[in-house]
């Protein structure tokens, strides 16, 4: 038997001792008050003989704690006990004594009054309330650093055997932590820390801007105002950590107060609140911060109904399915109850994990298939095509590893460009109602090949939206997603856990972040909202340059930039660009009815220029030379350029509106 067994098994056993215990508490105060029912009323009542009496004490006692056992009142943890708790044993000795008189009417036996017998039922009810509530209130004493705790600890040691420390010294072995936010949450989590035997944490001061809370206490903990937090007056409460219990703090204030907070060298952590159908699940907990959190702006708000009433119903093929991207776009359309899933990647280990995690969730209530190919197999393709007829085609099959696809540019046109040529004509050949393409902010004046094929992709799809009377073609863009596989978050962790350096290719980088939700959810509306041929981008907010970004990540963990964790330049990396253009500029845009996502105006080209420039990759890429694959992406998209050419010029850009005043990225 391993440790965690054993004290799981400890726990189970403490439990049900704790259990039987107050059986016996509560089946000797039954006994007890009705001798001394038997005491006061000088003898038999009601001329019964012995048996009779014996009877009645029986039946008396089944029925209150056959009730109490019905109404659940052993389970209860009483320390914790609540109003709903002792509702409950009101209820369950109320079922008693009506219990108690139906036997004495059925059975064949001779009874005590009503009024003696509700008697004997009130008292034991009070006498066990009584109990209960005192049990509580000293458990809650014990707890706290006081004398009546002193005192009332060796009686709850004695009479509920449990050795329950004092507040002072057991808060010498805890963290001393601040709880910002003096409101509902903040004080649930005082209470939780307090009275929870297995907290590592002991609350010591609470901060709020309320003046009217200002000053006065809650359970014993001092309230002081946020205008006053200074590292001296931490120092003063001994405060080790802060924890933010403020549930719906904005992410614009989030970030204030936590730069704010981390400033006094401190550890940052936030308590998640369940919502009211949580509260009992155990939801609630503390965490540190994430980077996501101290990133953005406001998330994306996505019309869940309209966007899941498109798909509902339908059959979804999405390409890439086990990807990053992909597999969150396979848990979205799940939610939305698809008449069928098709997962479609080249990978199974990635496909293999998102059909696991989508059994386990969903079960035989979803109807999934997992097929493993590459789209750049066109007759295995047609076959999933001729098969599962799909109504809606999500595309996110691409490579999408920039300095891989520098070295490897027949691959990249291959899987990219042919690729979704591939899968949109099937689609169109299938009578598929609704195609997306997956694409990137790299596509935007393209720098390196992957960025290229991208654009080239974007081609395609905008062409065959023109001539297609079956199939409404669209692609939607948008910038770096934190945490997919090849992310700058994933590497940076990596690098901290391995005590650093972290590695940046150059401390001016810089990049628009979405997470992998929002990017998912972006290409589920603009998907049921598209009407042919548009590229759908999305307002990603204020650039984030990579270095705040690996400073902050630092941070976060704990250590101190430059001093635990160094950062380290590595030069750029083969066609990656300084600054990211920016992705969205409205007045080029077409509104939505998304405010955050817009409508690039981008004239699509037509059939035949569209079959020349394919000749023409098609030519380069038989050769398998990738010196001639990328001459020929230059040929077919204008805007690809050399790094080198972007670079200076952005530089030198940047340098004139820093020389302006104006900050780097905007």
């Amino acid at each position: 038997m391993n440790q965690t067994q054993k004290d799981e098994l400890s726990r189970e056993r403490r439990f049900f001792n704790s259990r039987w215990k107050l059986v016996a508490y509560d089946l000797f105060i039954c006994l007890v008050v009705e001798i001394l029912f038997l005491l006061v009323y000088k003898g038999t009542p009601d001329n019964l003989g012995s048996m009779d009496i014996l009877i009645h004490m029986l039946l008396v006692t089944a029925s209150i704690f056959g009730m109490r056992v019905v109404w659940k009142v052993y389970n209860q943890v009483w320390r914790y006990g609540g109003i709903q708790s002792y509702i409950r044993l009101l209820v369950a000795d109320g079922c008693a004594a009506v219990l108690y008189s139906v036997l004495q009417k059925v059975l064949p036996i001779k009874g005590i009054s009503l009024l003696r017998s509700l008697s004997i039922n009130c008292m034991c009810l009070l006498i066990c309330l009584a109990i209960r509530m005192v049990y509580r209130y000293a458990y809650k004493c014990c707890r706290k650093d006081s004398v009546l705790g002193k005192i009332l600890g060796p009686l709850i040691r004695v009479f509920a055997g449990e050795n329950i420390r004092l507040g002072a010294g057991e808060q010498n072995n805890k963290i001393r932590v601040a709880i910002v936010g003096a409101g509902r949450v903040g004080v649930a989590l005082a209470e939780e820390l307090m009275n929870s035997i297995t907290s590592s944490y002991v609350p010591k001061c609470f901060i709020d801007i309320n003046e009217e809370k200002v000053g006065r206490q809650i359970y014993n903990v001092p309230i002081i105002d946020e205008k006053d937090v200074t590292g001296d007056i931490l120092d003063h409460y001994c405060v080790q950590e802060i924890i933010f219990a403020l549930p719906r703090l904005g992410a614009d204030e989030k970030r204030a107060l936590y730069d704010r907070y981390k400033a006094f060298g401190r550890k940052v952590k936030i308590y998640d609140y369940p919502v009211m159908e949580q509260v009992g699940e155990g939801k609630r907990h503390l965490r540190e911060f994430d980077i996501e959190e101290l990133l953005f702006r406001k998330p994306i708000e996505v019309a869940d109904e309209k966007t899941g009433a498109f798909y509902r119903g339908k059959v979804v093929l999405i390409t890439g399915g086990g990807g990053s991207i992909g597999s969150e776009l396979c848990r979205q359309i799940a939610k939305m109850q698809p008449r069928r899933l098709v997962i479609l990647d080249v990978y199974e280990n990635g496909a293999y994990d998102v059909q696991q995690e989508l059994k386990i969730a969903y079960g035989d209530a979803l109807d999934l298939r997992v097929e493993i190919l590459s789209v750049c197999n066109r007759e295995a393709l047609e076959r999933i095509f001729a098969t599962y007829r799909p109504d809606v085609v999500l595309h996110a099959a691409a490579h999408k590893h920039v300095p891989l696809m520098e070295h490897n540019c027949c691959e990249a046109i291959e899987n990219n460009v042919f690729g979704t040529l591939n899968t949109v004509e099937l689609s169109e050949k299938y009578g598929v109602g609704r195609f997306m393409m997956v694409s990137t902010d790299k596509a935007v004046n393209p720098t390196n090949v992957m960025g290229a094929t991208k654009r080239m992709c974007e081609m395609i799809v905008q062409s065959h939206s023109r001539t297609s009377t079956t199939t409404t073609f669209s692609a939607t863009r948008f910038g770096n997603v934190l945490g997919s596989a090849g992310s700058v978050i994933p590497l940076f962790r990596r690098q901290i856990m391995n005590g650093g350096p972290i590695t940046v290719t150059d401390k001016r980088i810089i990049r628009y972040f979405m997470t992998i939700p929002e990017a998912s959810q972006l290409v589920l509306q603009s998907g049921a909202m598209a009407q042919n041929g548009e590229l759908f981008v999305l307002d990603m907010g204020k650039p984030v340059k990579i270095l705040d970004l690996a400073e902050n990540m630092v941070r976060l963990s704990g250590y101190e930039p430059y001093r635990d964790i160094d950062i380290i330049e590595t030069g750029l990396r083969p066609g990656e660009k300084l600054y990211e253009e920016l992705l969205v500029k409205t007045e080029e845009l077409d509104k939505t009815e998304n405010s955050l996502i817009f409508i690039e105006r981008d004239e699509p080209i037509g059939p035949e220029a569209l079959a020349e420039k394919l000749a023409i990759l098609r030519a380069a890429v038989a050769g398998e030379d990738n010196a001639r694959a990328k001459a020929a992406l230059h040929e077919v998209v204008p805007t690809f350029h050399r790094p080198e050419e972007v670079n200076r010029t952005a530089q030198k850009s940047e340098e004139m509106k820093i020389a302006a005043g104006v900050p780097a990225g905007v």
